[in-house]
């Protein structure tokens, strides 16, 4: 069929367009991640749950050198609120990779995973150490690699220190913070906890216990061993019986 110059131009510069189009939303996604941690839907891809990524350092109140990967927490409390608050989003899967960072930020953060409205289920890739934990227990429901790895150990003390009895009431108290929401949010036995976190046998030149995927879910830290297939599998049975009228409300007259 003819079609003169002019057509031909119209239609090259849609065709233009539409990739322009798919370069931006591309950019827009990794610029997210880059920026945010946070996967947004690929590709412009329609779902109903929100995939946020922990990873490597969590940065709370002190900036970190520019070398670190960090998880900047100010970014992440926004997505949260807004997860809670879009009622498109229906549930949040959490995957963790990290070292561990600011104490305070991470109980920020694992205090607003915890008290989503909406279902949430944790992924532990490669690590989730030191404040990582309650990131990871914080959620509905969580797994963890065979391969990955969790860190329990006392919180340390960087910087300069006050050398006096109520420095150290501190940071006991801040201990006990963190213990009692990983007790919370957790099967794991207190007790036990401490007993691991104040190790000296498991760790060279250092106080803490390494616990591998496995003995993570034997000591009811983590729930279960998985990977993305089970954690997307559960995530989704618990938003469809989320979805569901619950059993035995009152009956409309």
């Amino acid at each position: 069929m003819y079609r003169n110059k002019k057509t031909e131009k119209n239609v090259e510069k849609k065709d233009e367009q539409k990739l322009d189009d798919i370069d931006a939303r591309e950019q827009d996604a990794k610029q997210n991640i880059d920026d945010f941690g946070v996967i947004t839907n690929a590709f412009n891809f329609q779902s109903d749950i929100q995939y946020l990524t922990i990873i490597g350092n969590i940065e709370g109140h002190n900036v970190l050198p520019p070398n670190n990967k960090t998880t900047k927490y100010e970014n992440i409390i926004p997505q949260l609120v807004a997860i809670e608050e879009n009622p498109n989003i229906k549930g949040l899967l959490t995957i963790l990779n990290t070292v561990g960072g600011d104490v305070e930020a991470g109980l920020a953060l694992s205090e607003l995973v915890a008290t989503l409205s909406k279902p949430t289920v944790s992924l532990v890739l490669g690590g989730g150490h030191s404040i990582g934990i309650p990131l990871a227990t914080a959620s509905d429901y969580s797994f963890i690699a065979e391969s990955a790895t969790m860190t329990l150990h006392p919180i340390r003390m960087t910087g300069l220190v006050i050398g006096a009895e109520p420095t150290y009431d501190y940071f006991r108290k801040m201990q006990d913070r963190v213990i009692d929401f990983i007790v919370r949010t957790s099967n794991a036995d207190r007790d036990n906890l401490v007993k691991l976190m104040n190790s000296t046998s498991n760790m060279a030149n250092d106080i803490g216990t390494i616990l591998i995927g496995h003995e993570a879910v034997e000591i009811g830290l983590i729930d279960e061993i998985g990977g993305l297939d089970k954690a997307l599998a559960k995530l989704k049975s618990m938003i469809d019986l989320a979805s569901k009228p619950h059993i035995g409300a009152a009956k409309s007259n």
